[in-house]
């Protein structure tokens, strides 16, 4: 069944490749730069893609950024449980459950107290060589607010798994509306910044929840001096 939820998010995530990139590129004036940090990234470890989150479309704007069959591809997610989308009106025929995973989205086990258990789906995407997509500030903010938040998972999952840490900027996406996109209101900018690891910013030998939390917060400021 793993095997299953790994290969569905390939299929899909490729399959629509062809039509989203044409798209974003005309209706968004997507601007992509940085892909050339992402050529040397070793392949024998996962890859975590730390990403402030501004609109609904990040994770369909993550992968079509990256070249078309991209050995970095598909794209894993963390996601909220089916619950916490149950008043978001049809949202919640989309969100959380059997569709989000086919697209490659994992759920968190909220209420653990346990980053063990919570991302124990994640942990083993990542031991398994593929790259994972994370939203350290948890919601949509503004730009300015980048970092604000910053929970500590991304930086116990590059600790606990040694993932290749690739900081993401998304820029002036924030709360796209259906009529900036199609009126072509917006252009959109992606960053990949520099690959790095979680000791390139927290060296300690037994890291604590505090040390994820401060790793988070550094993760995210990389993120924010991207432009």
């Amino acid at each position: 069944m793993r095997r299953f939820f790994y290969i569905t998010p390939f299929i899909l995530q490729t399959a629509i490749w062809p039509i989203v990139r044409p798209m974003f590129l005309f209706f968004l004036r997507l601007d992509i730069h940085g892909i050339e940090r992402l050529k040397s990234l070793p392949r024998d470890r996962g890859m975590i893609f730390a990403v402030n989150h501004g609109s609904e479309l990040d994770p369909i704007l993550l992968p079509a950024s990256l070249p078309f069959l991209s050995p970095l591809m598909p794209m894993f997610y963390t996601s909220r449980e089916e619950q916490f989308y149950k008043n978001s009106g049809w949202r919640k025929f989309f969100y959380g459950g059997f569709f989000f995973k086919l697209w490659g989205a994992h759920r968190l086990g909220s209420g653990q107290h346990s980053y063990a258990v919570s991302l124990a789906p994640h942990i083993q995407i990542l031991n398994d060589g593929h790259s994972l997509c994370m939203f350290p500030d948890g919601k949509r903010l503004p730009e300015s607010d980048i970092g604000s938040i910053a929970h500590g998972g991304a930086g116990y999952l590059a600790w606990r798994t040694g993932a290749t840490v690739v900081p993401v900027r998304i820029s002036s996406a924030y709360r796209t509306t259906p009529a900036d996109f199609f009126l072509r209101r917006r252009r959109v900018r992606i960053i990949f910044g520099a690959p790095f690891y979680f000791e390139d910013v927290v060296s300690v030998e037994n890291p604590t929840v505090a040390d994820f939390k401060t790793a988070a917060r550094v993760i995210m400021r990389k993120v924010a001096a991207l432009l």
